[in-house]
């Protein structure tokens, strides 16, 4: 029956655009592999929704869709993260012959980068796994953390704040940031949910209220408010888990 292969064919679409999002990540155009994460993030989003509404769960669509999650939220962010680097330490007109006489701590930042996808590797692993994680996460989510770093690409490429442009093309800035999502990807803090399985204040609030502020930010600070977004995500999860 073709219904059942639909969820399928779409989780098949995020790996292409996962795909073609590394290649041009590696080719060093930014802006275009953001579009392509984004596109992976709806096809993420649309593959679960399919195959609830047509009841189309099987084993190996639960295994395709992390395989496809590890390249286009793990891999790909992974890749947009060594060429921002490659960027704060080289600057925007990478050259080969940048590498000929690279430095330890040069070769340190670059390479923190790849902790991105060893940590979302394991974070999608535990979730297969994991049966905590029915209603919600534990640990950040690949598709956050990948949003997260491909607004920050955005914002080094079309940012009109200097002030803040400037400091997150710090190397170390940069390399701070890459081990600290990457923690955040295997840690053991609780992550709320967005599924609505009802569309009742009582029962969603936390995901009504993360909704407003993310709109009110995005609205007013646009590629700003994405990332913005991203930690607020994080930090309600936090205040959520002190205050239990």
């Amino acid at each position: 029956m073709i219904r059942k292969h639909i969820p399928n064919f779409i989780t098949c679409l995020n790996v292409v655009s996962g795909s073609v999002a590394v290649i041009l990540a590696v080719k060093g155009q930014l802006s275009i592999a953001v579009i392509f994460i984004f596109a992976a993030a709806i096809f993420d989003f649309l593959d679960g929704m399919a195959a609830r509404l047509l009841k189309a769960y099987s084993p190996i669509g639960k295994e395709l869709d992390s395989l496809a999650d590890m390249i286009s939220f793990g891999l790909a962010p992974g890749m947009l993260m060594m060429v921002m680097l490659e960027y704060s330490l080289f600057g925007i007109n990478v050259r080969a012959d940048s590498f000929a006489s690279i430095s330890v701590w040069e070769i340190i930042c670059i390479s923190s980068s790849l902790l991105i996808p060893v940590a979302s590797a394991l974070r999608l692993a535990k979730f297969n796994v994991d049966t905590r994680q029915t209603n919600s996460f534990i640990g950040l989510p690949t598709p956050a953390n990948a949003i997260f770093i491909a607004a920050l690409a955005l914002i080094i490429e079309f940012g009109k704040y200097e002030i803040i442009d400037n400091f997150i093309l710090q190397p170390l800035v940069l390399v701070v940031i890459s081990i600290g999502m990457s923690l955040l990807l295997v840690s053991e803090i609780p992550m709320f949910s967005l599924k609505f399985k009802t569309l009742k204040w009582i029962d969603n609030k936390v995901r009504f209220i993360f909704l407003g502020i993310s709109f009110a930010l995005i609205l007013s600070l646009s590629i700003y408010g994405i990332a913005a977004s991203i930690l607020i995500f994080i930090l309600i999860s936090i205040l959520l888990k002190l205050k239990k």
